[in-house]
Formats: C-alpha cells, structure tokens, sequence
C-alpha cells in the first residue's frame, strides 16, 4: 500500500473524510478512547468527527459516571467510556508500572510496602477524591522520610483511578482530583484481559498497521506472539518499504485519490500518535509545534491552529508550515470559521489570521 492509501484508509476509519451521524459515545468506543491529558481536547476531536456534536452529549455522561477520565494507553489521560475503561484498565496495568518504573517517585518510594501503599491510597480516594497534592501530606505522614508527591504518584499510577468533574467538562475547569472507578462508576474490574478483542479494535480504527504501530499506540509488550496467533484471521499487506502490515481482512481499503478535506484536531489526538511510521500524515521536515492544535490539510499535518481570546472579538490563527493551493487555502478559512462558531457559541466570533512559515 502506497503511503497516500494509508493515509485515506486511516482517515476514513477515525470519521475524518466524512463526520459521522453516530452518538458521540460510540464514536468514542470506536475510537478506542481519546486523547484527555488536556480535558478538552477530546471535545475538538468529536467536533471534527461527529455532525452536529453537542458537547453537553459527552459533559452528560462525565457527570454521569458513565463516561471517565483515566491513564489507559502509553501511561496518558484518556476519555473512555466506562465500559471501556473497565476494560483496557487491567490489560494496562503492568505498562501503567513499567512507566513508573522509570521514574524518580519509583525509587524515592522503593522501600516503601506497596501493598500497604496502594490499600491506604484506596481508602483515602474512595472516602472522598483528592487531589496529589491532598493525599501527598497524608501519606508522608504514614512513611515520614520519603516524599508524600511520590508516594502520591505511585497510588494515582498503580490503582485505577479517574479523575472526577467538573474536571473534562465542557466550558468548566477543576483540578484534578481521583477516586477509583470502582467507587466512582460502582463496577468491579475483570479478572482476565483479551489482549487480541483490543488489536482488533486498534486495526478498525487505526489500520493498516505494524506490530510496531501497534506497540507504539498501546505501550503493551508480548504483542508479537498475539498476533502470530491471530495471523490465520488477519489480512497480511506490505507498506512501501516491503514493511509488514496487519489489517482485519474485511476492512475498507480507500482509494489514494479519496478526497481528504481540512480538519482541525487538538493539540493531542490519537490519530496523530497511534503509529510508530508516522509517515502516512507527516511529510518529512514539517514538525508540529507541540503546543497548538494541529490541522490536516489534503489528509497530511500542515501547520497548527490556537484560539485567541484576549483583546476583543475571539479569533483563531493558523500557522501554515508548507504551501497550500488557493481551494485549500479558502476550505481551511471556511472550517476555521465552523470551528471559531463551536468553540464559542456564545461571544462575539473574530478573523481568521494565517501566518506562512514555510
């Protein structure tokens, strides 16, 4: 498959082609989760794949406890459903401790009983959420000598947690306090996990892929021997290096000419991260910022977007990072508008600005 096929196949299965007439919540459970470390990243990402969305679809079920924010994969903030949560959680628990392993609060707190650690924690965080700033000074307390914000992390690391609203809302801001999603959503967690029901998942949403996407996305290690066992039920393509590509083997593969109109994606999206060969949305030498949203032009990364809010009207600005034929230039100000009018249904809308810096 040619790096443009890729790209369109890819595209067409996260609803970026073409916005879907589906219930936010189960574009989210197709997505296998969202992007959360900034709370309101996943609502842009449904904007950008749901006709019509209604952020309050989603803010309802955050209040609800029917939908939560929690480390699920890469160690990273999520929006999942709880359902889905419940059940990625126990298959991430051992890359959730691999991450923490690397850390500084892993060896500050190395001495330290974990099982009495994480049993303190949860009763601490179930009694009532906290912030790591509110439980730190608590369970200094319980181990004088070792620094209560490890401690802290180790607990919010290791027990699955999720932070409770008004934190993920729509329009609203709070710190980030935990509790356990067994006391928040009132659901126990299964004892077994089925690694391959999740490839299959991934490879709806995000293939063609590597095994190497597939690591990269999750951070789960013992991939290889999942996939070998799958590989009698998977589609078995080539990228155009001779790369090795697993699909599910009646998924859509689109045609490299499929339309591929502009999109504007938060600063974290998973589609931008879910491959270890991000070359099917990135042309080499065009580097997002890190620190802005990101727009896709023609179905490839072409420069970064942010909402200004200060001194007067909302307005948003473009950096453009290559150059843009005039129907593109003219498509993405029209999105940009859309976009300013959902952001802020309620003020007074400004320009677009674009700035060139290729």
């Amino acid at each position: 498959m040619s790096r443009r096929a890729l790209n369109r196949t890819t595209l067409g299965r996260q609803l970026l082609l073409e916005r879907s007439s589906r219930p936010a919540a189960e574009v989210v459970e197709l997505l296998v989760g969202m992007q959360a470390q900034n709370p309101i990243d996943p609502y842009y990402a449904l904007w950008s794949r749901v006709e019509g969305f209604d952020p309050e679809s989603i803010s309802g079920m955050v209040k609800r406890g029917e939908a939560v924010r929690g480390a699920l994969m890469r160690g990273t903030i999520h929006l999942a459903t709880t359902p889905d949560f419940s059940v990625l959680r126990p298959q991430l628990q051992a890359t959730l401790a691999s991450v923490l392993g690397s850390t500084q609060y892993a060896k500050d707190s190395r001495d330290v009983d974990r099982e009495a650690l994480l049993g303190l924690g949860r009763s601490l965080l179930e009694e009532k959420p906290m912030t790591r700033a509110e439980l730190a000074p608590i369970l200094e307390e319980r181990w004088p000598g070792v620094p209560g914000a490890s401690l802290a992390q180790v607990v919010t690391y290791l027990l699955p947690v999720i932070q409770v609203p008004p934190r993920g809302l729509w329009g609203q801001a709070g710190p980030a306090a935990w509790t356990t999603i067994e006391a928040w959503a009132g659901v126990e967690l299964p004892a077994s996990t089925d690694v391959e029901r999740t490839v299959t998942r991934y490879l709806a949403a995000f293939g063609p892929a590597s095994i190497a996407d597939m690591r990269i996305w999750s951070r789960l290690s013992g991939l290889r021997p999942v996939i070998e066992q799958m590989r009698g039920r998977l589609r078995v393509l080539a990228d155009e290096n001779g790369g090795e590509l697993f699909d599910l083997p009646n998924a859509p593969i689109l045609d490299e000419d499929t339309p591929a109109p502009p999109r504007f994606l938060p600063e974290y999206d998973n589609v931008l991260l879910g491959h270890a060969d991000r070359s099917r949305f990135f042309i080499h030498g065009v580097i997002p910022p890190g620190w802005a949203g990101n727009l896709l032009v023609d179905g490839m990364y072409s420069g970064w977007w942010k909402l200004i809010t200060a001194q007067g009207p909302v307005r948003i600005e473009l950096g453009l990072l290559r150059r843009l034929l005039d129907s593109d230039l003219d498509a993405v100000g029209e999105e940009a508008r859309r976009l300013l009018r959902f952001a802020h249904a309620d003020s007074d809308v400004g320009e677009v600005v674009f700035r060139r810096e290729w």
